[in-house]
């Protein structure tokens, strides 16, 4: 087969001229499109035998997206949400192909029959106020590493920020003499909310400032949080936190068993706002302070708290205990009513 050069000339134009200069997508949104169109090389190559300089754009039909999708459920045991994003990337970076060349229309067109699958909503897991602390009080304050842990998560609870919007941080974005002290937070497609910090938190950030920004001004480019390796000085992974979660989450669990073993960072986050709806926050604020473009995703926390459904149930159960009196219905015996009741007058 001829060598083409049109598949990746698009791709190359996608990724680093379209995304980033046209559409202004953060690096994190164009890293997903990237590792979706390497993946979709990765299939072409294992079971197309057809590698990247040789792709054409007559060889990608909407069955051969079929394929790509039930590839990499099997080999990487990827879920229903993960297969949806994946198509929805591809479907963006070929609807730009056919913007760019009408005709790449045809083909567009043809994937667009490719149908996403239904996600089942699952019940939003969320520490206990009391597996928290437990969770909380696991880091040795009195070491520099244990200090440092235990703030990042009372950091990551008060904010109910995104793990990489915490390891993104960086002391600019700290604005402690505001009238109402808040972080900076930037989400999803580089959008900026304040959040407020709560004073605890603020003592606990001043304490941890001390030990690992002792000289610095709150108006520089420093990652808030950091590693140094071999002298090199560079924001903390997520790999390193999912490394010290993990580890106080089984010491915590021994002592609590409420505190789930299987700890990741956005367990903070489902939390946080699972005790704000308890609280009695509407869901609205709770949805400008997550950072969520639509209520509609909010809206998991509320469908999830059974809690508040069975105290708002019993406060309309009725009374049947033999000590007091059955209430009778105000239309009881009264037929105009039950007519009014029915629309018939």
């Amino acid at each position: 087969m001829r060598s083409d050069d049109t598949f990746f000339k698009h791709v190359r134009a996608f990724l680093t001229v379209y995304l980033p200069k046209n559409k202004c997508y953060s690096q994190h949104t164009i890293k997903s499109y990237r590792d979706t169109i390497n993946l979709f090389r990765h299939f072409m190559l294992e079971e197309k035998k057809t590698p990247f300089t040789q792709i054409h754009f007559n060889q990608i039909k909407h069955d051969v997206i079929y394929e790509f999708l039930n590839w990499i459920q099997s080999t990487r045991g990827c879920g229903v949400a993960t297969k949806n994003h994946r198509l929805a990337a591809l479907k963006s970076f070929f609807h730009y192909c056919a913007m760019e060349d009408p005709a790449l229309m045809a083909i567009y067109l043809d994937i667009q029959k490719v149908r996403s699958q239904r996600v089942t909503r699952n019940r939003v897991v969320y520490m206990s106020e009391k597996a928290l602390k437990v969770l909380l009080e696991q880091p040795d304050p009195t070491s520099h590493r244990g200090k440092r842990n235990q703030f990042f998560m009372i950091f990551l609870y008060d904010t109910g920020a995104r793990i990489q919007e915490i390891l993104d941080l960086k002391l600019k974005d700290l604005h402690l003499n505001d009238q109402t002290p808040c972080v900076y937070l930037t989400g999803k497609g580089n959008k900026t909310r304040a959040v407020p910090l709560m004073d605890k938190t603020i003592a606990h950030l001043h304490s941890y400032l001390k030990i690992f920004h002792p000289n610095a001004e709150l108006n520089n480019d420093g990652y808030l949080f950091f590693t140094t390796i071999k002298g090199q000085i560079d924001k903390m992974s997520d790999d390193n936190v999912s490394c010290f979660l993990k580890r106080y989450a089984k010491s915590a669990h021994e002592i609590c068993s409420e505190v789930p073993l299987q700890m990741h960072a956005h367990l903070f986050r489902h939390t946080r706002a699972m005790h704000l709806y308890q609280a009695g926050i509407p869901l609205s604020y709770i949805k400008d302070f997550l950072g969520h473009a639509n209520v509609n995703t909010t809206d998991i926390y509320a469908s999830t708290d059974t809690s508040m459904m069975k105290a708002a149930l019993e406060k309309i159960q009725p009374k049947n205990s033999d000590n007091s009196p059955q209430e009778q219905p105000v239309w009881q015996n009264n037929e105009e009513m039950i007519l009014k009741l029915c629309g018939l007058i």
